[in-house]
């Protein structure tokens, strides 16, 4: 199987110190530089280029915080929002960074933050604090060698139409590379876990030779213990003796076992960011950028970009089971036609998709009680499951009506196409009362027809 990429990474190289960003792009590819052209930008000599640009970084001490100065009131109306949470001065960066073209350093980002105490007390009050925890030895893997697991569970996130929901994403982290792959789900069922399994190591092109993974329940039947050394169920089992990976459950309690996960995961406190203004669709694009950024971007902790190292781990994944295997363990995909009216059916209902895909074939998927829809596997939309005849998501709706009215002004579509939703649902839709079902707990709209 041969998989290509088309990488966009962007390192910028305006100072000495900024050239040792350059050492893994050297390393890893065929990339030539330059370092006349270098010393000519830099004023400086060829041979102080070449020093600095093997790793050799002198300590810096200037200032440049005074452009973080402007921000300063959004910086204090976003702290100050209750539906908004910023888990690190890092978040705080990122979010500025890519939402209101903050251009600084991260590092002097976060001086400005700690020299403004009513900035810097938001994140003291938040911060863990662990009290005689003891330090614990580096640990490095081979290449190909192991993968960890881990949900981020029970994320608190408000969509921008004020629905409350519980976000859980799923992580794979390979230990060499540190390439991860982010999924989002509203559950995590062994179904969902078994899915998204499938679907890493498809994209992988291979699977490691164990998956190291806490004590969730769709994994293990008994914990394992500093005294006992617990009990794989015997579905995950299955799974693993499928696709020829050792199942390598940690000892309850301690999560500096899966450290090369337990931090990457941090990064996810991000989404907590955009509470209020995103839709549960939007959010999982979010959460797909975030992964594509973490994977292509240099991380100095350890002098490396992922995707380049994971370039060489590949090869020495082992090979995946044959789709007859995989297709046990996958969600059923379904091909469904996007009609003229830029919608798709699912059982006699029809949901809408955005105007580009019309008369395009879709993939479907059902989980999580959604209907998620695909074009060559980017994600186009995600619907409730819904007993109504016609589901419109709002944007699709005016968009569609942008294209019908294009001279129409912007605000006028929109005030349109909110009033014609509400035609729409009480013409075709009818009146309906919500009741819940006894046995399974599961609310259910009814009809109301008067003629019965």
């Amino acid at each position: 199987m041969l998989f290509s990429y088309e990488l966009t990474t962007n390192i910028e190289i305006n100072t000495l110190s900024d050239l040792s960003k350059l050492m893994s792009l050297t390393e890893n590819t065929n990339l030539k530089v330059n370092d006349s052209e270098l010393s000519r930008k830099l004023g400086k000599d060829r041979r102080t280029i070449k020093k600095y640009r093997n790793g050799y970084v002198k300590p810096t001490t200037r200032n440049r915080s005074s452009v973080i100065d402007e921000y300063y009131d959004t910086i204090k109306d976003l702290l100050s929002n209750p539906n908004k949470y910023f888990a690190y001065k890092r978040v705080l960066w990122q979010y500025l960074k890519d939402n209101y073209g903050l251009d600084c350093a991260q590092s002097s980002f976060r001086r400005y933050i700690t020299q403004h105490p009513e900035f810097d007390d938001y994140f003291k009050k938040n911060k863990k604090v662990n009290v005689g925890q003891p330090s614990h030895m580096r640990y490095e893997t081979g290449a190909g060698v192991q993968a960890q697991l881990d949900w981020k569970e029970s994320v608190p996130f408000i969509t921008k139409d004020g629905e409350v929901l519980d976000v859980n994403i799923f992580s794979l982290f390979l230990s060499y590379s540190r390439y991860r792959i982010y999924k989002v789900s509203l559950t995590k069922s062994q179904e969902v876990l078994f899915h998204f399994l499938n679907e890493s190591f498809i994209q992988l092109g291979g699977v490691p030779k164990e998956l190291l993974t806490d004590n969730m329940k769709t994994v293990m039947d008994e914990a394992r213990t500093e005294y006992s050394s617990g009990k794989v169920n015997n579905k995950f089992q299955q799974f693993a003796d499928d696709y020829g990976f050792k199942a390598c459950p940690c000892i309850a309690g301690r999560p500096k076992t899966k450290a090369k996960v337990e931090s990457p995961m941090k990064i996810l406190d991000e989404i907590r960011a955009y509470s209020g203004d995103l839709s549960y669709e939007e959010l999982t694009k979010l959460v797909n950028r975030i992964n594509e950024r973490e994977n292509t971007s240099y991380h100095e902790g350890y002098n490396s970009i992922p995707i380049f190292d994971y370039e060489k781990e590949k090869d020495l994944l082992q090979q995946l089971p044959p789709s007859s295997i995989r297709d046990h363990y996958t969600i059923e995909t379904t091909a469904v036609k996007v009609n003229n009216s830029s919608m798709i059916s699912y059982k006699s209902n029809q949901y809408s998709v955005p105007p580009e895909y019309l008369n395009k074939q879709l993939q479907l998927q059902v989980f999580d009680q959604q209907l998620h829809l695909y074009y060559n596997k980017k994600l186009v939309a995600i619907h409730n499951i819904s007993s109504k005849k016609l589901n419109y998501l709002e944007e699709h709706y005016i968009n569609i009506a942008k294209l019908t009215f294009p001279t129409m002004d912007d605000d006028e579509i929109r005030k349109r196409a909110q009033e014609n939703i509400k035609i729409v649902g009480a013409r075709f839709n009818g009146n309906r009362t919500r009741t819940i079902d006894k046995q399974s707990g599961i609310s259910k709209d009814e009809r109301n027809d008067s003629s019965s």
